[in-house]
């Protein structure tokens, strides 16, 4: 563009003053955009600010911790939470402060190669294949262990020479990163731009650049909005300041050769003479005295306001961009959209193909067929266009599991358009405000249900195409629901051509190398969490399924497969000395607390969710404190709990009380935890839903059929119940189980001559009368307590009451009381449940109403109760209720008697 006048005057600046050493310089915090639905800027909590480094003032304990950390960072304390919690552990805090360094350390090396974390977290704006405004493909692949580079594809005969890497620097840098220029080919009869840098629009057919406005045109136009007159004087007469400056220094008769030219005074010296003749200068500037050999420049304030208030004169240069139609009748695209295509490597061990890692949409192996990835670059007309913004994060999560493939009624794989058209509208009936899908990720094997993940930036194509997923999650967010993802970034599957197994023919460029690197009972890989570029990918990975598909949430899979060498598989006692032995992994912990950091600078309303079966400390503290971030943890305990006591455990010897302790585990995280009665693990690799326990051994022929229906329907009422009203603020269900799904899942494989019976949910049980509708008006119903009632969203219950021989539970939470009786056999007439307040109490929700298949052995009159003035459970006042066998009450305090 135009070349901007400045008044200015130079002086050179001392070269020794306190300009810190490279090793003292390094930002230690960055300011960059969040990327929300709207563009703010934020400072990133993974670092702070550059200060220098001071010695703390006392000595730090592992059970009193300074505010402050060793280097002098305000607000971060490596231990922090060990003191909120009242924890004293001299290994584990030590452990956390090396931790921390490790973090530091990592954060430094980033920031070396990278601007800021947003760049760290942004690779696929770079990576993979992208469209250039320059009409031209650009391909970037990271794989430090090749010797050479290039693109096959149908779009070149897959020729292995025609689009390669360039030599030296033009095609590679020292880290490993390969980059392919792709340009499109200029039609018959076209004549190559003027410009060598003609930018096209692809996206509108036409632009301003089409107009036919030459460049010429656009810097007069530029020049004459930011110049006032005169003030491109020395633009116009480019030698005119230096002539001016020659005469005032020389005089108008100076020398006029190099050797005729006198010993110049030094600057102070005719700048002394010149302020005795004119006066002081607001913008001159002088040295003092010492050497430097960096030029400082001074504007004249009043200029340099006025400048900054103008606007760069960046729209002047979009002014010469054209649009798609003249792209598109002078060029033909170097890889049109949909071309298949592969990475071709030659590697010291040979030559490979490889999909590439950051492709965005893959076909894998299928029917013997090699797998390779698609050029996603849909036209505008067929381009996806958003319509509906993100809900907003309520204060409870309600979340119903699905798994798309699945979710049809038909012994098929479903869909994304049959998901959206016809399961969404269903979830969103069924009161739940948040979706968890699974198996979304691409993956080479459907019967592995979506966790060996072969391609980490690519929606299933199984599914359908990259459109059909985002229009998924837009009526989602058009319906009021979040979308989270079960993202596996604690393991990768080892598949080589499809995955990112020996992906450049090394097998230590995305994993570990040696045992380290494989699991030890999935004969997955496991990620190499300590190495910049792979954090680089993985953090690249978890942003770009916010940014492209705006999804609102993680849930972290297997977490304790990536935090240990055993990879989870080790019995734990609950000493803290495990969590810091030499079988943890840091760099995996350095890696989610940089996860979380990233995710929640750049997009505050993210929610990530961590299934840890080992609860490591921490888990769901700040980051600042010493923890590793998560927003909620998921208590996998409770599901394990009810699956043996349902399988193997007579009803009669359920014990109440390791009943409670289960639910409510780690107590002080209660506002963190996400409980679930059963997910799809208790319906998937060969074990069997608690529908199928209850109920699939009932004969329909017996005596004893209505019992058991009974019996089955009442503890599944019973179990939802008190696993959604006593735990945390969020609650999961998997696709089906809400209204006793009959079946287990199983996926089609080898083992069942590759058949789909089992891959479905049988929905038309809905349409019939019987237990299933009868539970899923439960269900239902059990939503709206929490969405009216606000039952997730309220303080810890009051748990005030656990009677192991009469096998009754009840608690507090709010104004509301629930009551649980799980003995078999034994029903109670008058049984008194201590109260705090005294008043009157009316049922609201009963498992045993009709609706629900239950007896309705309540009378309307007993739906409403008044206390009485007696000491019961530590309270002051109490209900007499009456309790059939299995069956759960909830009481709302409708009003407070004062006396």
């Amino acid at each position: 563009m135009s070349t901007l006048s400045i008044p200015f005057k130079f002086y050179f600046p001392p070269t020794t003053a306190t300009s810190f050493p490279p090793s003292q310089t390094k930002p230690q915090n960055l300011t960059f955009q969040r990327r929300t639905r709207t563009t703010t800027k934020t400072a990133c909590a993974a670092s702070e600010n550059p200060k220098k480094r001071q010695k703390p003032k006392k000595k730090q304990t592992e059970t009193k911790t300074e505010t402050t950390s060793d280097d002098g960072e305000k607000g971060i304390d490596p231990a922090g939470f060990l003191e909120k919690r009242g924890i004293s552990h001299k290994a584990f805090a030590l452990f956390l402060r090396e931790r921390y360094k490790i973090l530091k350390d990592i954060k430094d090396e980033i920031l070396k190669r990278h601007a800021n974390f947003m760049i760290l977290a942004s690779g696929f704006e770079l990576l993979g294949m992208h469209r250039h405004p320059e009409h031209r493909v650009d391909y970037m692949e990271w794989a430090p262990g090749a010797r050479y580079c290039a693109i096959v594809g149908d779009f070149n005969d897959w020729s292995p020479t025609e689009n390669c890497a360039r030599e030296h620097y033009f095609g590679h840098d020292d880290y490993g990163y390969w980059f392919i220029i792709l340009q499109d080919k200029l039609r018959e009869g076209e004549e190559p731009d003027k410009y060598y840098f003609q930018m096209y629009n692809y996206a509108d057919d036409y632009d301003k650049g089409d107009s036919g406005i030459t460049l010429e045109e656009i810097l007069k136009k530029a020049n004459d909005e930011y110049w006032e007159p005169g003030e491109d004087r020395y633009l116009n007469n480019r030698y005119e300041g230096p002539v001016k400056l020659y005469e005032q220094i020389f005089g108008p008769n100076g020398p006029q050769t190099i050797e005729d030219i006198p010993d110049v005074p030094d600057p102070k010296t005719r700048y002394k003479a010149w302020a005795a003749e004119h006066g002081p200068s607001r913008t001159a500037a002088m040295d003092s005295g010492k050497e430097y050999d960096i030029y400082n420049v001074i504007v004249d304030p009043e200029w340099h306001e006025k400048m900054r208030s103008l606007k760069p004169p960046i729209a002047y240069w979009f002014e010469t961009r054209k649009g798609r139609k003249a792209w598109m009748k002078k060029y033909s695209p170097s890889i049109p959209h949909g071309s298949k295509y592969r990475v071709y490597f030659n590697t010291p061990n040979g030559p490979l193909e490889r999909v590439p890692a950051w492709a965005t949409y893959v076909q894998p192996e299928v029917d013997g067929r090699q797998a390779y990835a698609i050029h996603w670059e849909p036209p505008p007309e067929q381009a996806y266009k958003w319509k509906n913004a993100s809900p907003k994060v309520p204060t409870s999560l309600r979340i119903y599991e699905a798994h798309v493939g699945i979710s049809g009624s038909d012994p098929k794989i479903s869909s994304f358009n049959d998901f959206t058209d016809e399961v969404l509208p269903y979830i969103k009936d069924a009161g739940y405000n948040a979706i968890q899908l699974i198996g979304i990720v691409e993956h080479k094997d459907y019967f592995t249900v979506g966790y060996r993940v072969t391609n980490y930036f690519a929606v299933s194509s199984r599914y359908g195409i990259p459109e059909d997923f985002k229009r998924l999650v837009d009526e989602a967010h058009g319906l009021g629901l979040l979308v989270f993802l079960e993202i596996v970034h604690s393991y990768a599957a080892a598949d080589e051509m499809v995955g990112l197994s020996m992906f450049d023919g090394s097998n230590d460029c995305f994993f570990r190398s040696g045992k380290r690197g494989q699991h030890k009972f999935w004969g997955t890989r496991m990620f190499k969490y300590g190495d910049p570029d792979v954090l680089h990918f993985l953090v690249s990975n978890l942003n770009w399924w916010i940014v492209e598909y705006q999804i609102d949430g993680f849930q972290f899979h297997s977490v304790s497969s990536m935090l240990y060498t055993h990879n989870g598989f080790a019995s734990f006692t609950g000493d803290l000395e495990e969590y810091c032995n030499q079988y943890v992994d840091k760099d995996a912990l350095v890696y989610l607390i940089l996860a979380n950091e990233i995710l929640h600078s750049l997009h505050p309303n993210i929610v990530t969710i961590a299934e840890d079966a080992t609860f490591y400390p921490g888990l769901c503290e700040p980051t600042s404190q010493g923890g590793l971030g998560f927003d909620y943890y998921v208590n996998l305990s409770v599901p394990d709990m009810w699956s043996t006591l349902l399988d193997s455990v007579p009803d009669y010897e359920w014990n109440m009380t390791k009943i409670v302790n289960t639910l409510v585990s780690k107590r002080e995280y209660a506002d963190k935890m996400l409980t679930y009665a059963e997910n799809h693990n208790q319906s998937i690799s060969g074990r069997r839903s608690f529908a199928e326990i209850l109920f699939g051994e009932i004969d329909e022929n017996s005596h004893h059929y209505k019992e058991s229906l009974l019996r089955g329907s009442s503890l599944h009422k019973m179990i939802r119940l008190i696993t959604l009203t006593i735990g945390g603020r969020a609650y999961l269900n998997f696709m089906g189980n809400e209204f006793g799904h009959p079946k287990r899942v199983e996926f089609p494989s080898s083992s069942n001559n590759n058949s789909y019976l089992l891959a479905n949910r049988c929905w038309d049980l809905l349409a019939k009368d019987g237990v299933h509708r009868d539970l899923f008006s439960f269900d239902k119903d059990m939503m709206k307590l929490d969405e009216n009632q606000r039952v997730l969203s309220r303080v810890f219950p009051n748990i005030h009451h656990v009677n192991d021989s009469s096998m009754v539970i009840s608690y507090i939470r709010g104004p509301l009381v629930f009551i649980f009786n799980f003995h078999p056999k034994e029903s109670y007439d008058s049984y008194s449940i201590g109260v705090e307040e005294a008043g009157e109490y009316q049922i609201i929700m009963n498992t045993d109403e009709i609706k629900y298949g239950g007896q309705g052995k309540l009378k309307e009159n007993q739906y409403f109760l008044k206390t009485i003035s007696k000491r019961v459970d530590g309270l002051r006042n109490c209900l007499e209720v009456s309790l059939p066998s299995r069956t759960a009450q909830v009481y709302k305090l409708k009003r407070i008697l004062r006396i």
